[in-house]
Formats: structure tokens, sequence, C-alpha cells
């Protein structure tokens, strides 16, 4: 066994003559404890919440989608675009034309967003698990229906099942606004409403109507163009993969994005909020370990008759030192992993029991408890964390504080 840190495991578990000692490094070991749960605990949460965001956001959003990178619609029977339906790791690839519209019913109205999908689409997500009222329906030979976000139909008045058409209402793209007649620049459309759907965020239920893909061409003078072709993947296939061998199909003319580039800016949000969480524990953590310090100088003052036993019988300075750099690293050491073991244990017990509740009345959020998703990562960033700031604390009363004590 390597002889400094042998000494320093006697140290660290040894009686010592002054009871403050004992006190003192008890006190820097619960500090790093509690501290390394909070991390484990904070970051897990945070990785709950954003699976929660990607999971609401799946009922609408493709896995990928692909768009135009120059200009806001490009021809579905383009050859890059038939090379990326023929690929066998696709299942569906539903057509897609959105715009802002203007949405009437009756004396109310709206701006919200249309967007015209195909009978694909119902295949593309899984959109009736989200309906509140209704069924999801496109057309027949009848008429043309729509689905609202719960938000746009509530600013309209309306529910599904209501006999009085929705007006939509879209700028001609192809012609300039008539002054003396402004509604003569608008194309109009009418669709019946036929479902609700609430989806518990606010860019789609307050601004989203879906329609069907004929209308919003008819909507917008377009023959055949779309503005995305989005796909679902064949279970089982690799997202990643797929993602790269179609960005090398279509090269700089389209751009293609997975959910959570679709949503960059609400995901982004939350990774800033997670690590800025995390800095703000890891500065109280540093605080915590800085115990450590008051620890070793006393520790260091008590066995100065121990030093020169050790220096008379052989040791150098660099091993003396090394002893109490062991003894630092140990308390940082221990208090890491029984910190990670508790911290996993208690996201456990959340993640199976939901122990910490975000509300006092069932039903009143999305979810009842919070969500917490563990990571490997985030648990071996952690450790490394705390036993590096550990190594911080344990090298400055070593380096600098014994140089007055251990060489008397």
């Amino acid at each position: 066994m390597n002889f400094p840190f042998y000494i320093a495991r006697r140290y660290l578990f040894s009686k010592k003559s002054h009871n403050a000692i004992n006190i003192i490094s008890l006190i820097s070991v619960c500090g790093v404890v509690i501290a390394t749960i909070a991390l484990v605990c904070a970051l897990s949460v945070y990785n709950g919440f954003t699976d929660l965001v990607s999971s609401l956001f799946s009922h609408f959003d493709p896995e990928l989608k692909i768009t135009a990178r120059y200009g806001k619609v490009f021809d579905p029977e383009d050859e890059v675009i038939r090379k990326i339906r023929n690929l066998p790791e696709i299942e569906v690839a539903s057509e897609v034309l959105q715009d802002n519209a203007l949405i009437k019913y009756r004396d109310r109205q709206d701006i919200g967003v249309i967007k015209g999908v195909d009978d694909q689409f119902s295949r593309l997500v899984s959109i009736d698990s989200v309906l509140i009222d209704g069924e999801f329906r496109l057309s027949d030979e009848v008429a043309n229906y729509a689905t609202l976000g719960i938000g746009l139909a509530s600013h309209l008045g309306i529910n599904a099942g209501f006999v009085s058409p929705i007006e939509i209402y879209v700028p001609k793209r192809d012609q300039k606004v008539n002054m003396a007649n402004p509604a003569a620049s608008f194309n109009p459309g009418y669709t019946f409403i036929t479902a609700v759907f609430r989806i518990n965020q606010q860019v789609y239920d307050d601004y989203y109507m879906i329609i069907p893909l004929s209308l919003a061409r008819s909507l917008l003078h377009y023959d055949k163009e779309i503005s995305a072709l989005e796909l679902k993947l064949k279970e089982g296939t690799s997202l990643t993969k797929v993602e790269k061998q179609i960005e090398e199909i279509i090269g700089e003319k389209y751009r293609v994005q997975n959910r959570f580039e679709q949503q960059e800016a609400s995901f982004k949000m939350m990774e800033v909020e997670k690590w800025v969480t995390f800095l703000i524990l890891c500065f109280i953590l540093a605080i915590a370990l800085f115990n450590i310090v008051g620890s070793l100088s006393m520790l260091m003052i008590e066995k100065q008759a121990d030093v020169q036993t050790l220096r008379n019988m052989g040791a150098s300075d660099r091993q003396i030192r090394q002893i109490f750099l062991f003894e630092g690293w140990m308390i940082s050491g221990f208090g890491a992993l029984f910190g990670i073991i508790a911290g996993l244990i208690l996201c456990l017990l959340q993640q199976e029991y939901g122990l910490i509740r975000l509300g006092e009345e069932a039903g009143a959020f999305i979810i009842d408890a919070y969500p917490v998703h563990v990571l490997p990562l985030d648990v071996i960033t952690v450790f490394v964390t705390v036993l590096a700031i550990g190594f911080l604390a344990a090298w400055y009363p070593v380096h600098y504080l014994g140089k007055k004590w251990l060489n008397k």
C-alpha cells in the first residue's frame, strides 16, 4: 500500500486529541454529501423536464423535418426529395404547407398559423392522443375540416361540432394590396371545425390550425409546392444515422432538423438554466469543501510530533505533504461517493413514488410530481467536479500553510 495514503487513512479514521478536528472533518464530509446530492437531483430534474417537453412536442413535431434553406417553399417532386422518400429507413413522409392567416368565426377573429397536411399526417404523429374534443378529420366529399389548438379555439369562441364555417383569409402573395378595397387583397377559404387539440405548449395551442393540404394550396396560390416534408422513421432505426445520411443527400439546398433542432430556442433555454443551476450549486459546494482548509490546518498543527517522527524515519517532505493532501482528497472523495449514492436513491424514489409534488391538488399541472431522469454523463460530471474542487481545497492548506507547520 502507498505509504502516504496509508498514514492519511489512519489519520482520517483515528480519533484525534482535539475533538474539534473530528467535528470539522465530519462537517466537511456532510457538506460535500449534501451539495453532491443537490447537484445530482437538480441535474436529473432538469433532464426530466427536458424529456417531458420533448414528449409534448412529439405529438406535433415529426422526428425529422426537411425545409428549404432558401425561400419558403420547394417542389416535392425534386430529385433530391424523391431520394429521401425512397430511403428504406423512412416509414412515413408527409407533405406540409403552412403560413400565417387571419382566422375568423362569426364576430371574432385572430391571427394564427394554418398548417396544411396530407392524409399521412395522422400516421406521422400521435395527434389523436392530444385531442380533447371531436375527431381528427381532414375532408370528405362534402367539406373541408379543421383541427384547432385549444387556445385558438377559445379565442374564437368555437368548439368541435359547431355548424357555422370558419373563415380563413390569406393575403394574395402575387398581387399588390388594393388600398381602395383591402378585402380584395385576400384569398378567402372556408372550413368546419371537427376537433380541438391541447399540447400544453403555447406556440401550438394558441396559434395553430390543421387543415387539408389542398385547401392550404388553394389559399396560398400554390400548385404543388410545400413548405416542409415531415418524416417518421421505422422502429429501431438510428435517428442520428439517418439524419447524417439525409444531410449528405440534400447538400446546401435543403435543411434537415430533428425535434430538438425544430424547437432549438426552448431546449437551449432549458439547457442554459440547467448548467447555470449547476454552477450555482458548485459555488455552494466550494464553500462546503473549504471546511477542509480548517480541518487540515488543525490536523497539521496536532500532528507536528508525528511529522517529526516520520521525518526521522526517512520520510521526505514530499511524502509528508502527500499524507495531508490524501487526507483532504479522501474527505471530498467519500463525500462525493456517499452524495452520489444518496442522490441516485432519492431520484429513484422520486421516479417511482413521486415524493415531491408540483402542487397540492392533483391535476393542477401537466404532471403531479417532479420528473427525474438520471444520465450517467451527469453523474460522472458531478463526481469529477467534486473531486476537482476538493483537490483545490486540499492543495491550498498543504502547499501554503504546510510550509509553516510541517517544516518545523
